[in-house]
């Protein structure tokens, strides 16, 4: 890896790895694209299982980062000792309950977008890349996010939790998505601030970008061989065009 410091932040770049020289990009949403300042989608979990099932369910001691609603949700039925089968039977009313939750208070969201991210966005779509999100959001939710925060025009396609609690299969489907509309041989990249966006694109066979925009630091994030990784978003373009 070779890399640059200074102020502006870290960037390390495996050789021959061209960042921004992939087809498609599978950017992840909370902590990569943005960050929320609210609770309205923290809090939509409780409160829909309670209005569906009457259960109480908490998300304290659940690992939220690079988990998907879906999964998260199963883990906080499995923690309040909640049945498979009542869960299973409530699963699809759950999450359109959730959905609806965000939907009605979507002006109330207090997102921030990272540093960059509109000009990597950009840049990339520029060089002719194909854009997805890949969110363990459901899909309504991602959308109402990535709309309130101006950045929807950039995006083609996406990948969501809705049917995939399980990162790397949510990967891995919106990797085929990706490569239906850019060909078969399209080179995807996944995009994260997780080690589990790391993972998932390792299970994948997909090179990945990350970024420390999250709560995982850029020294904890690089330690696990991501193809690059840089402070933020900003800092791996400003790094380009430093090199050029």
């Amino acid at each position: 890896m070779h890399g640059s410091m200074d102020e502006s932040g870290l960037v390390a770049i495996a050789p021959g790895f061209g960042w921004d020289e992939q087809d498609a990009y599978l950017f992840d949403v909370d902590g990569t694209l943005l960050r929320s300042r609210d609770r309205i989608h923290v809090d939509s979990f409780a409160s829909s299982v309670q209005r569906v099932t009457g259960f109480e369910v908490t998300l304290a001691g659940i690992v939220l980062q690079g988990n998907t609603d879906t999964g998260i949700l199963r883990e906080a039925f499995h923690q309040a000792g909640i049945p498979p089968e009542v869960v299973e039977m409530h699963t699809e009313a759950i999450l359109e309950a959730m959905g609806k939750t965000v939907a009605e208070q979507r002006h109330a969201l207090d997102l921030i977008r990272m540093p960059g991210v509109e000009e990597v966005l950009r840049h990339l779509a520029g060089r002719g890349a194909l854009l997805g999100v890949a969110t363990g959001n459901l899909e309504m939710i991602g959308w109402i996010k990535v709309e309130q925060a101006g950045l929807r025009e950039w995006f083609r396609f996406g990948g969501f939790s809705d049917h995939f609690p399980i990162r790397s299969e949510l990967i891995g489907h919106a990797a085929s998505k990706a490569r239906e509309m850019a060909g078969a041989e399209a080179k995807v990249c996944v995009v994260g601030d997780t080690p589990r966006d790391i993972d998932a694109a390792r299970a994948n066979s997909l090179p990945v970008i990350a970024v420390a925009t999250g709560r995982y630091s850029f020294d904890e994030l690089n330690a696990l061989g991501p193809d690059a990784c840089a402070t933020t978003l900003a800092d791996l373009l400003a790094y380009k065009e430093a090199a050029e």
